[in-house]
């Protein structure tokens, strides 16, 4: 029961810190203002479950399902915020069939403290995925898959904007924390070390900046900036420590596009300590799978970058339907790119493309893609599994976050990579995510990580949905998704994950709904040792929404 009871309080922390200053603006001075929507829809849902393995073996098992959760959407003037909440009982039919208890959701929440001023954000996620023995993971396993395990992270903190005379100040604190549970069972290569997980990390991010516009204290727009991002990783006491100053400009060309650059001094350090050893000199594996850290040992350095930062690029805004921002400079000791494009061809569809580049241990990695979440979105979840899936059904930018969750090791590393996602609403909504994100590690020498540092593992992610109502009384809701994953790591390979679902709903009154659903769901591996696993499943519920 701990773990649901840690999901828990994850997602209503995420929920409710800023609750309190939501509900009184909301249900007080906000009441009687347009274009506000409140809408929560608690429920409870039995259902049964087919689950038939068809590759390696051939079992077919049954479940009961018995869930209960919450889906929610506040849309004010000052305030917003979407939830997706829900605690589920499996009791399995027969031996090889196991009970269990999953807790998954999502949130993300902004919350105006002092309108146009103060505003406190936070976000929470609880999932489940498919750890695969050379790194890899992959959300939505199947019910009762020995090899998942739980992801956790919540994050909250306040974005501060106002003005000194001409001068704009502007400052962002977020505080965050990500938990991996260690799965049942990890399936490796004949030979292979025991895969190192991650197990919990906090993570500090602070940024502020002061400057003006063009036009405003000089024809050119001016700022200086300085930021700090820690790390803490309970595995071998890693740390990442990176501290920032720059300063800025920003030159108009035309009404529509400016050339902007930046110049400064950056710190970058990654350090961490060794693992206990036995009196053979083999590291000492604790009760959780985990090296157990030797913190008598000194820190070693992993990672020592600082000197000279700058970047130049463009920034193009033709109208308020688009918006690109493209960088290239050096970072990290090294050539970086970054950017941003965001295109609404009408009020119902839009595409937004990230690209990105940064060093983070994997907390880190998840909380930037829960800050990057909309405040207004629809979960998509697996309607077999009742998982969380990559993507959120939202018109707004950053809706998917699969790739954040593609590599569950330890170490340190620096990540780059590129999201894509397309969202239509045309009554039905449909929408397709795709990404890429490669990871090289970081690891200090002269501890038991040490053959990880330099190698890297990748990741190709593709999720798309598509769900709409047929009639006044019925729907369906689809989706697949796909992930390709390489790891350069000794016996670590390559594998697959893939699947697809469909489920139909109708309502028989209007607060009780049937469903019925089918999927298929696959993970094939490079190495001929390791089979390929594959399973179908099929679902009858009723669903109740108070």
């Amino acid at each position: 029961m701990r773990r649901i009871y840690t999901g828990i309080v994850f997602l209503l922390a995420a929920l409710l810190l800023p609750g309190a200053a939501m509900a009184a603006d909301e249900l007080a001075g906000d009441r009687g203002s347009t274009g506000n929507r409140v809408e929560i829809s608690p429920y409870i849902e039995a259902s049964q479950v087919l689950l038939a393995e068809l590759s390696p073996g051939s079992d077919v098992v049954t479940y009961s399902r018995i869930a209960a959760g919450v889906d929610a959407s506040v849309q004010g003037r000052n305030n917003a915020g979407a939830l997706s909440l829900r605690y589920e009982r499996h009791i399995g039919w027969g031996d090889g069939a196991s009970d269990g208890d999953i807790i998954s959701g999502i949130a993300r929440v902004s919350a105006s403290v002092i309108p146009r001023t103060l505003t406190i954000e936070a976000g929470g996620l609880a999932a489940r995925s498919r750890v695969e023995g050379n790194g890899g993971a992959f959300l939505s396993p199947s019910v009762g898959a020995a090899d998942s395990s739980n992801i956790y992270a919540v994050y909250a903190g306040p974005s501060l904007t106002t003005q000194a005379g001409d001068l704009t100040v502007e400052g962002h604190y977020r505080l965050g924390y990500s938990r991996v549970e260690e799965p049942d069972a990890v399936i490796v290569a004949p030979g292979a070390e025991p895969l190192d997980i991650f197990d919990e990390s906090v993570v500090h991010n602070a940024q502020i900046r002061v400057g003006s516009r063009p036009h405003q204290l000089l024809p050119v727009g001016v700022g200086v900036g300085a930021g700090w991002y820690q790390e803490d990783i309970s595995n071998l006491d890693q740390r990442v420590r990176d501290r920032w100053l720059r300063g800025d400009v920003t030159v108009p060309v035309s009404p529509t596009v400016a050339l902007v650059g930046g110049v400064g001094y950056e710190d970058v350090e990654v350090s961490a300590r060794d693992a206990q050893r036995d009196l053979s000199g083999f590291p000492v594996i604790g009760p959780d799978g985990r090296y157990v850290t030797d913190s008598s040992s000194p820190r070693r350095l992993a990672y020592d970058v600082e000197g000279l930062i700058w970047d130049v690029g463009v920034l193009w805004r033709p109208s308020t339907r688009t918006q690109l921002e493209a960088h290239v400079g050096r970072r990290y000791g090294s050539t970086t790119y970054y950017g941003t494009l965001s295109y609404a061809p009408s009020s119902r569809s839009s595409i937004n493309i990230v690209v990105y580049d940064n060093i983070a241990g994997f907390g880190g990695q998840v909380n930037n893609a829960l800050a990057q979440l909309p405040t207004d979105f629809v979960a998509n979840r697996n309607p077999l599994s009742g998982d969380i899936g990559n993507c959120v059904v939202s018109l707004e930018g950053g809706s998917c976050f699969g790739g954040a969750l593609g590599a569950v090791r330890s170490s340190t590393f620096r990540a780059r990579g590129v999201a894509a996602t397309y969202g239509h609403n045309f009554g039905w909504s449909v929408g397709v995510g795709a990404g890429y994100d490669r990871r090289k590690y970081i690891a200090a020498e002269g501890t038991i990580l040490e053959f990880a540092n330099g190698l890297a593992e990748e990741s190709f992610w593709l999720s798309a949905y598509a769900n709409g109502r047929l009639d006044d009384r019925s729907g369906v809701n689809t989706g697949i998704y796909a992930t390709w994953f390489n790891s350069e790591f000794d016996l670590g390979g390559s594998s697959r994950a893939m699947g697809a679902n469909a489920a139909y709903y109708r309502d028989l009154t209007s607060k009780l709904t049937a469903t019925a659903a089918v999927s298929l769901d696959g993970v094939m591996r490079e190495d001929a040792l390791i089979d390929d696993y594959w399973t179908a499943a099929a679902l009858v519920g009723l669903r109740y929404t108070f």
